[in-house]
C-alpha cells in the first residue's frame, strides 16, 4: 500500500467518525474541505449545505478566497454548486473564462476568475435521491480533473453525506425518545393527580380527571403543570374545579 493509499484510507475513517458525543458538523465539514484540497490536488474547496427550508448556505471553505467565491455564488444565485445541488449530478468547467461558462454563470465566473481560479468541479452531496448540498473544487489552472480524481472526490462527498444523515437520524431519534419520555412522565404525573383527587374529593377517576382538565382550561395552563401542583400540594381543587386554594 502506497503512502497516498494509506492517507486516503485514514481520511475515510476520519469522515466516518460521526458517533462521538461532541460531534460538530461545522468542524466536520471544515475537515472535509481541507481533505478534498489535500487529496484531490485542487487549489481550494468550498462546501454549501441546505437548511431545513432547502436554502443553500456556506458551511466550510479551505481558504478565504474560496469562502468569498462561495458567498458570491449564493448571493448571485448562479454557479456550479447550485447546478449540482439542483440536478444531483457533478458539474465541471475546464475554463471559467470560456464563452460558454461566462454565458452560463456571468457573475460567478467574473468573481471566481478575479479571485484567481480558472476551473471548477462541483460535486453533489447526496444519498440516493436525497441531496444535502454540494462540494466545490476550485483550481488556479485550466483543465478537467481526471476520472479517478472525480471518483475519489465524489466518494469523499458521499461519505460525508452519509455521516451527516446518520448524525441527523440519531438526533431525531434522541429527540423522539426524549419527547416520548416526557410524555410518559407527564402521564404518570396526571395519573398521580387523579388518584390524589379521587381520594381527597371522594369522586371517581373520570370526575377527578374532569376536575383537572376544567381547571387547566379555565386558567390557560398545561394539564401536566396543574397535575404537578396538585401532587405537590401547591393547589387544592374542589369538585367543581372552579376555585383555587394555594
Amino acid at each position: 500500500m502506497t503512502a497516498i493509499d494509506r492517507r486516503v484510507r485514514e481520511v475515510f475513517i476520519e469522515l466516518s467518525d460521526t458517533l462521538v458525543d461532541d460531534f460538530d458538523i461545522i468542524e466536520f465539514l471544515d475537515r472535509l474541505a481541507m481533505r478534498c484540497s489535500e487529496l484531490l490536488g485542487v487549489s481550494a474547496c468550498g462546501i454549501v449545505l441546505a437548511d431545513h427550508h432547502g436554502v443553500l448556505n456556506l458551511v466550510a471553505a479551505s481558504s478565504e478566497e474560496a469562502r468569498l467565491v462561495e458567498l458570491a455564488q449564493l448571493q448571485t444565485l448562479e454557479g456550479p454548486c447550485l447546478d449540482a445541488f439542483t440536478s444531483g449530478r457533478p458539474v465541471q468547467c475546464a475554463d471559467l473564462w470560456d464563452e460558454t461558462a461566462r454565458a452560463r454563470w456571468p457573475r460567478f465566473t467574473a468573481t471566481t476568475v478575479e479571485a484567481g481560479y480558472r476551473s471548477v468541479q462541483a460535486l453533489p452531496m447526496r444519498l440516493r435521491d436525497n441531496v444535502l448540498g454540494a462540494v466545490n473544487l476550485l483550481s488556479t489552472s485550466t483543465g478537467t480533473l481526471s476520472t479517478d480524481t472525480i471518483t475519489l472526490g465524489q466518494a469523499l462527498a458521499d461519505a460525508a453525506t452519509i455521516g451527516i444523515v446518520h448524525q441527523r437520524t440519531l438526533a431525531r431519534q434522541e429527540l423522539v425518545t426524549e419527547q416520548l419520555q416526557m410524555a410518559l412522565n407527564s402521564r404518570v404525573l396526571i395519573e398521580q393527580a387523579k388518584g390524589f383527587l379521587t381520594h381527597s374529593l371522594s369522586v371517581d377517576v373520570d370526575e377527578a380527571f374532569a376536575v383537572l382538565r376544567r381547571y387547566a382550561r379555565a386558567n390557560n395552563r398545561r394539564l401536566t403543570e396543574v397535575a404537578d401542583d396538585v401532587v405537590q400540594g401547591r393547589l387544592t381543587l374542589p369538585p367543581s374545579g372552579s376555585t383555587e386554594h394555594e
